[in-house]
């Protein structure tokens, strides 16, 4: 039975597959000559199956002293705010994807600016990026993967209800730049958490 898209689960491809693609035989993990670790390695043709960490890309929009945020219509974590981020698409850069995702799940209209932070989640293999970004208006909506998007004041942003501890984060990270006045490039790398990425209230 074909399922309807929308009725579909959003989720990246596996992380190992039981196939080989360039042949079709049945991989077998192990560690290839020359290497360290293990890999999915077809004994038929030869082909090595590297796996390499997936790119988050995203953006930190602003409206004078609001923060731009999207709430998940998609699992995991739906009905949870977030900055509008998602998966880097092949043939693009990191500044591309960022804008490309506010626009799809914000709608928004903005000026992009620089790098603000990137934030490694070794346990699940990716990196979080996160540019800063200023809104050119107040015309925003919600895209496919959101079920709605508003602007918080710093003291109203709900840090109990975000989706993930890469948004707390890097929201954390910009209001304490803000606070003096200067932004950097941050990196930082979450240790591995609870089952549910559930988010974290920064200290006072």
């Amino acid at each position: 039975m074909t399922v309807p898209l929308r009725a579909a689960s959003y989720f990246p491809a596996p992380r190992s597959q039981r196939y080989c693609s360039q042949c079709g035989n049945v991989l077998t993990r192990r560690i290839p000559d020359d290497d360290n670790r293990e890999r999915d390695v077809c004994d038929y043709c030869g082909a090595i199956h590297y796996q390499n960490p997936r790119n988050v890309l995203g953006t930190i929009p602003v409206w004078e002293d609001k923060v731009l945020l999207c709430r998940r219509a998609i699992e995991p974590r739906r009905g949870f705010w977030t900055l509008p981020a998602g998966f880097m698409e092949l043939g693009e850069t990191t500044a591309q994807g960022a804008a490309r995702e506010t626009r799809e799940e914000a709608g928004a209209h903005f000026e992009l600016g620089e790098l603000f932070a990137v934030i490694d989640i070794p346990q699940v293999d990716q990196v979080h990026f996160f540019f800063l970004a200023r809104l050119t208006d107040l015309d925003f909506s919600p895209g496919e993967e959101s079920l709605e998007v508003a602007l918080f004041a710093e003291a109203d942003i709900p840090w109990r209800d975000l989706a993930f501890r890469s948004i707390s984060t890097a929201l954390t990270l910009y209001f304490e730049d803000r606070t003096r006045g200067a932004f950097g490039v941050h990196s930082r790398s979450l240790p591995p958490g609870v089952a549910a990425p559930v988010a974290t209230v920064p200290s006072s």
